[in-house]
């Protein structure tokens, strides 16, 4: 049952959080009211009962405001919302909403505090609880880290649970059947009678009445929608090429637009000389903006030719100019000067090391490089300034900090800047980043009263993204007695939240942990046992890419644990479950060892690479099985487990995993985003490969729900893959590959 102390009609005050007495989720009591942001220009003859459900003549709309890049998020929002509010299976519309304050994300706070997913203490979850309630009182919007499904499990179903009372009790008004004889299915009232009544027609009458102040919801064993396999709602368009995305935008009296700007981020143009541009076939306008320049055309091909007639001098890069410079400045952070976190530190690692035996300590160097985002869909936005009010149409998984950006290029209030967010061609994490929409803007301010449609080409894509950052680890350990007795890890890499929220004029108190991120927390019992982060000095501006910083340090943590645990003589399936301390996580490492039949004997030339993970508060363990053929390691299989709490849907969830397998195994593979004075060398996708489909393994998944708690998957899947595959390789073939990408040593055929 959900308790909610007050729900007003123009107020929703639901979140989640943590409660005393071991209990996972709750209700929070917030102090502050959040407004109803669909109440704002509602239309006659339209009623919202709530911030998620509004209900005219034509049917009903559910509002699912975290961001659709492909991850089936308004999928499972909308079958939140529907399973208490007894609609049937696309028997309604979706939206996601306006940019409000309302729709604020708290769960997405929790990953920056220090806090270890496997910690249940009564400070974790004050910890937790105060994280959330931060998210509420700044209102951030924002889709990522994993958190749509356990930061809306609560709030989205009461949403539908009240609007569902509401209903009811208009129905009870208008027959004056008492409330208790009657029930609901599909998207009716019905009467005892048998008599069915719409919610279409019951709508304007529920949506005066005062909502209810407690609301029981459904136990899972009644659920009809969550749970069960279902098909996404976006299937059939996808499937059929009639999904809109941004970019396929058309309007009366369109032009068109791109932009050229330094690929050396930051280093700003000397000077430019657009002639040419200005006289090639259908361009209407060049503009200069910031850091570049931008051409409105009568077609987007007319732009982009215009664009690459642009003779532009460059600034030159204010951060190192080639990769090795880079990694160099990585290598010379590990000083006491540069240290920004140590969470992790159990034990003497300092003393047991230096008593140890010299044969007994292991040492590695591990590196991996940065890697670009590289979403299908460039990055795009219309944009209409006209009247005093600017219209922006865009994929975008920040909606608040695009208006507030928007109106500082425009000098508008933010009232007068609209938001149409539009389901997106893949992110990974790009689209958590506002530069494209401010350049449009600057274009819309300098030819306003029409739309401007301004698309990136791809080369404008990749030599501009904000890449997941580049990393070094330095590692020791000791291996004795068949166990893993000591293991100290530092890893130096940028700041993404520096980096990141700084474009956003917020401040980043403390350590950053996405530095350390999937490696710190690790739940492993090793007698001395440390993990250090060293903050490098900023260089190219980085951002979020997807599983952020446990991307990386998936690799960095487990290929040296892998290599601790052989020195010491014992079995990798055997030693992690010997030293996790984590119940959930020794399930995981225990089924994936059966679904992957570790131990069963291999042919010669072939061999087994496993890796666990634990981030965004979800274990998954990985097995990757791969074969050294003549011409090269051929990937053969991949098996997956993740514990998730509770499977919401489980066609979507295997999706999630296979696709998380791919994207890192495939970065593992062939990712690599290096730089030459100071910009991208590769371009386009013929130079940042992809894996073939023939590369691509048979994955199997397996998800385990023995933990109740709800989790995100769209990214736990990714870190372990990498690990798996290099300790595959070395199953296999003795090699051991202490960098990515794997095909800087070996072939993949």
């Amino acid at each position: 049952m959900a308790n909610i102390a007050r729900i007003a009609r123009r107020t929703f005050l639901i979140g989640t959080g943590a409660m005393a007495a071991g209990l996972a989720v709750g209700t929070y009591l917030y102090k502050r009211d959040l407004v109803n942001p669909l109440l704002r220009d509602l239309p006659d003859g339209t009623a919202t009962l709530n911030p998620y459900v509004r209900i005219d003549a034509r049917g009903i709309t559910l509002i699912t405001p975290r961001a659709d890049l492909g991850q089936g998020a308004y999928s499972v929002q909308a079958a939140l919302i529907a399973e208490e509010l007894d609609v049937a299976w696309g028997q309604f519309e979706v939206e996601p909403g306006p940019p409000s304050p309302t729709y604020y994300n708290g769960t997405v706070m929790a990953e920056a505090f220090p806090i270890a997913a496997t910690s249940d203490t009564f400070m974790a979850r004050s910890g937790r609880g105060a994280a959330e309630a931060m998210g509420k009182l700044m209102g951030i919007q924002v889709t990522g880290g994993s958190t749509t499904v356990p930061d809306a499990f609560d709030r989205l179903r009461v949403a539908g649970a009240v609007a569902r009372q509401m209903l009811l009790a208009a129905a009870a008004q208008q027959t004056g059947v008492p409330l208790a004889e009657l029930k609901t299915a599909e998207g009716h009232v019905i009467t005892p009678d048998g008599k069915r009544l719409p919610y279409t027609s019951l709508a304007a009458v529920a949506g005066k009445l005062t909502p209810p102040t407690d609301v029981t919801l459904k136990p899972a064993s009644q659920w009809r929608l969550l749970g069960k396999p279902m098909q996404r709602l976006d299937i059939p368009a996808k499937s059929t090429g009639t999904a809109m995305y941004g970019i396929d935008l058309r309007m009366p009296g369109m032009v068109y637009a791109t932009v050229r700007t330094n690929p050396r981020r930051g280093g700003g143009v000397k000077s430019f000389d657009a002639r040419k541009a200005e006289a090639a076939k259908g361009v209407l306008k060049i503009v200069p903006i910031a850091g570049g320049v931008g051409v409105i055309a009568n077609n987007t091909w007319r732009a982009f030719q215009a664009a690459n007639l642009l003779e532009v001098e460059w600034g030159a890069a204010p951060y190192p100019a080639t990769t090795d410079a880079m990694f160099q400045q990585a290598a010379d952070s590990f000083t006491d000067e540069r240290r920004d976190s140590r969470q992790k530190d159990e034990g003497d690692v300092e003393s047991v090391l230096k008593a140890a035996q010299a044969n007994q300590v292991v040492q590695a160097e591990y590196r991996v490089p940065y890697l670009a985002h590289a979403p299908l869909e460039p990055m795009n936005a219309v944009v209409l300034l006209k009247g005093g009010r600017l219209d922006i149409w865009t994929g975008t998984q920040i909606p608040r900090f695009v208006v507030a950006g928007a109106a500082a290029v425009s000098g508008l209030a933010e009232e007068n800047v609209h938001l149409h967010v539009q389901i997106m061609g893949g992110s990974f994490g790009r689209r958590l980043e506002d530069d494209y929409v401010r350049q449009a803007v600057e274009l819309a301010k300098a030819h306003p009263g029409v739309p401007i449609k301004m698309t990136w080409s791809r080369e404008e894509d990749m030599t501009h993204d904000f890449p997941r950052p580049l990393a070094i680890a330095r590692a020791r350990g000791i291996a004795a007695k068949g166990q893993v007795q000591a293991y100290d890890l530092a890893i130096a890499a940028q700041s993404v939240n520096t980096s990141q929220l700084g474009r956003q004029n917020l401040p980043t108190p403390g350590p950053d942990m996405a530095i350390v991120a999937g490696a710190w927390d690790q739940p492993f019992a090793i007698p001395h046992y440390r993990v250090t982060g060293y903050r490098v000095p900023e260089m190219v501006p980085v951002s979020s890419w997807r599983s952020v910083g446990a991307s990386g340090n998936g690799f960095l943590h487990e290929c040296f644990l892998d290599e601790l645990i052989l020195a010491a003589g014992a079995d990798p399936l055997a030693e992690r479950l010997r030293l996790c301390s984590h119940e959930p996580s020794r399930r995981v490492l225990q089924a994936v060892g059966e679904l992957a039949g570790w131990g069963t004997p291999l042919p010669k030339g072939r061999g087994r690479g496993l890796a666990f993970t634990l981030s965004f508060g979800v274990p998954v363990a990985e097995v990757v099985e791969v074969t050294a053929t003549a011409k090269g390691i051929r990937i053969d299989k991949a098996f997956v487990v993740a514990e998730v709490g509770q499977v919401l849907d489980p066609v979507n969830l295997e999706a999630q995993l296979t696709g998380g397998v791919i994207w890192g195994l495939g970065h593992a593979m062939t990712g690599e985003l290096t730089y030459a004075d100071g910009a991208p060398q590769q371009t386009n996708f013929d130079a940042y490969q992809s894996p073939r489909l023939y590369q691509t393994p048979q994955i199997l998944t397996k998800a385990l729900q023995t933990t109740g708690r709800i989790k995100g998957i769209g990214e736990p899947g990714v870190p372990p893959a990498a690990p798996a595959l290099a300790n595959a390789i070395f199953a296999a073939t003795g090699q051991r590959i202490r960098e990515l990408p794997l095909r800087k040593h070996v072939e993949f055929v």
